[in-house]
């Protein structure tokens, strides 16, 4: 079975002495309970798993039958180490204000009871580990699969990945496009929204919502301004819902806005942010056409391309905690900076010998970068690029 490089960093923490909870988040369908089960297997500690991904959300008296389970469990094995694991925790209300007491009064009478929780809303779960367990916890972020992951578990090319994307759960049905359509819609986008978002957070346009999504991903690594978002919905909401459900959408590793990059000044949310999958399947999956057609059309594949250079610039973004931005101004655009420690790259990718790099040079000459970088034929394959991490770039 194939292990994510995050097994490593996970076991190393659990086999060092009971300090900090920790707590594993991403979205959904990335791979966050099949580690904990490699995690289980390779350092042979005594476990209790359980998810609350089927239990009320006021039933906070479930997560402290289940921590007492864990208790009597390692009193019954006599065990010096045991490991409780927590599914989809955010689904508890107030589950963070529990935990705390538990893992106080476990600390109190120095049990050493180490715990694991996992979650795919990442904006739920860093309220609730801010809000209450500041200084008890360390995170892993577990975004969605590389292109180098993909082709190691799967042996995809590099057109599969961009067209297919990165989901691993897919990865057994891609001969049956259709099939494989479906499942992503059905099973991996329409359960992000439904259970990640619309179940936990306050929703008054549930509909609306999920047009914004559908729209944003057949707008990919396009510039579009709100307002003219709300004239194509043609519903009664304003930009303000727009930006909130479009941050909902964000956190919960579908779609992001991101906004433009403005030098020294402190960046304001722009009302014409550039739309950003986090996963090209999330494209794909509501196209009509199939991989073979798409890459006799180069316009369309260019946008492809573009996606999925831009959904790799943002899931290492989490990690690496540099910001993505793009920049515009009059007939001048590049498709993206990324900048940390005041050090910026600008970066354009190139698809076709079309499209003009003026952007490139207005740019460099505004705001002096660190670099700037061409992707495409005449620069940096885009190959070789979706087998690194943005970080070297710096």
């Amino acid at each position: 079975m194939f292990e994510r490089r995050h097994l490593q960093q996970l076991i190393k923490r659990i086999k060092e002495p009971r300090k900090f909870i920790q707590v594993v988040m991403g979205p959904r369908q990335v791979g966050k309970t099949t580690l904990v089960t490699q995690l289980v297997e390779k350092i042979k500690m005594d476990s209790h798993f359980v998810s609350a991904d089927s239990v009320a959300a006021s039933n906070t008296v479930w997560l402290e039958q289940q921590w007492e389970s864990a208790r009597i469990k390692m009193d019954h094995e006599k065990a010096e180490e045991f490991l409780l694991v927590v599914d989809e925790i955010q689904k508890i209300n107030n589950w963070s204000e529990t935990v705390k007491l538990l893992w106080d009064t476990d600390t109190k009478s120095k049990r050493k009871l180490k715990l694991i929780l996992l979650g795919s809303s990442r904006l739920l779960l860093q309220q609730g580990l801010t809000e209450s367990l500041a200084g008890r916890f360390e995170t892993v972020y577990m975004g969605h699969w590389s292109f180098e992951e993909m082709h190691l578990a799967f042996g995809w090319n590099t057109n599969q990945y961009m067209w297919y994307g990165g989901y691993p759960g897919s990865a057994g049905l891609i001969e049956d496009e259709e099939r494989w359509k479906r499942y992503v819609k059905e099973s991996l986008i329409e359960t992000s929204i439904s259970k990640d978002i619309l179940m936990l957070t306050r929703v008054d346009k549930p509909a609306l919502m999920k047009r914004l999504f559908e729209l944003g991903c057949s707008y990919s690594g396009q510039i579009l301004s709100f307002n003219k978002i709300l004239g194509q919905l043609q519903d009664a909401g304003n930009t303000t819902t727009l930006s909130h459900y479009l941050g909902l959408l964000d956190t919960a590793g579908l779609l992001a806005g991101i906004e433009k990059y403005a030098g020294s000044i402190l960046p304001q949310r722009s009302s014409s942010p550039k739309f950003q999958v986090h996963n090209t399947a999330l494209i794909s999956s509501q196209d009509d056409k199939t991989l073979k057609e798409v890459l006799s059309m180069p316009d369309e594949w260019g946008r492809i391309v573009e996606s999925a250079i831009g959904a790799h610039l943002i899931n290492y973004s989490i990690t690496e905690k540099y910001n993505v931005f793009y920049w515009r101004e009059r007939n001048d655009e590049i498709d993206f900076v990324i900048e940390k420690n005041k050090k910026v790259i600008g970066m354009e990718v190139k698809s076709s010998t079309v499209k003009s790099s003026s952007g490139m040079a207005a740019f460099q000459k505004k705001f002096k970068p660190k670099k700037v970088v061409l992707i495409g034929n005449t620069g940096m394959h885009w190959q070789d690029f979706l087998k690194m991490n943005p970080m070297e770039l710096f």
